[in-house]
């Protein structure tokens, strides 16, 4: 048997981005593999690592091998692994493609980052898949097109010469097209994960016509070059960013100071 992939995304089941994914995996997988999709029902942008702890999650085949999930992208990665494909599990997951940029501080909010990390967790090789968006994309006939293009060779590339050790919070990928033509790709560029000056979520209120207050949470910009040597500086540059991650939270490069100043 070929190569099983798991797709998901967080735009939802009828995303054009989840049709871009199927396609780069489509390609991955050839003749003697398969794709299997299980995505949220509706879109779940912003919902990062959310899992449905407390309700149930209603699963529904929309044909053959693909599934919409009434829940998150995590649980929609939980539904593929221990219902939809639990007789034989994927060997990679792909999450995305996503509709806009999950670069720099976007990481940690992101759903479809958080479908990756849950693979990750649960020991599936996991990459998530992003289009970064901008002016010279919005006028192309498919804004997807960078990622159409060179997304099969970016994942081959990756499983060839990626790092997948098998550790408790395993490495996955994180990557992002850069806001233009396939044409103008530069190539892929090896990143950390950047951060945006002065850029942040925020609220903008709205009263309506009953007097009750509602909140819009709105971005910041998102063409704010970061560091060289990180995604969206590179992204910005015409390169497709590949950023390694691990779920592990703890500030490493810390540790060995704190422990002077607080062990006893």
């Amino acid at each position: 048997m070929g190569m099983r992939v798991l797709i998901t995304n967080d735009d939802g089941i009828n995303a054009p981005g989840l049709r871009v994914l199927d396609e780069i995996a489509r390609e991955i997988v050839g003749e003697d593999g398969e794709v299997w999709t299980v995505a949220p029902a509706f879109e779940q942008s912003g919902v990062g690592h959310c899992i449905s702890y407390t309700h149930p999650t209603l699963l529904s085949e929309f044909g053959p091998q693909c599934f919409a999930a009434e829940g998150s992208p995590a649980d929609c990665v939980l539904a593929g692994l221990h219902q939809v494909m639990k007789d034989a599990p994927p060997d990679l997951v792909l999450s995305g493609v996503n509709r806009g940029n999950n670069a720099a501080e976007n990481v940690l909010y992101s759903g479809t980052l958080g479908a990756a990390i849950e693979a990750a967790l649960q020991g599936i090789p996991a990459i998530a898949l992003s289009q970064f968006f901008g002016p010279e994309s919005a006028k192309l006939e498919n804004p997807f097109e960078a990622a159409l293009q060179h997304g099969a060779a970016t994942v081959r590339k990756l499983l060839k010469d990626g790092i997948w050790e098998d550790e408790s919070y395993r490495v996955f990928y994180n990557v992002n097209f850069p806001p233009n033509s396939a044409a103008a790709v530069r190539g892929v560029r090896v990143t950390s994960q950047g951060w945006r000056e002065g850029t942040r979520f925020g609220i903008e209120p709205h009263r309506s016509p009953s007097g009750r207050m509602f909140l819009w949470v709105k971005g910041g910009p998102q063409h704010t070059p970061t560091k060289p040597g990180t995604d969206v500086a590179a992204n910005l540059d015409g390169y497709i960013s590949v950023t390694p991650l691990r779920a592990d939270l703890t500030a490493h490069d810390v540790i060995e100071t704190l422990r002077g100043r607080l062990d006893s």
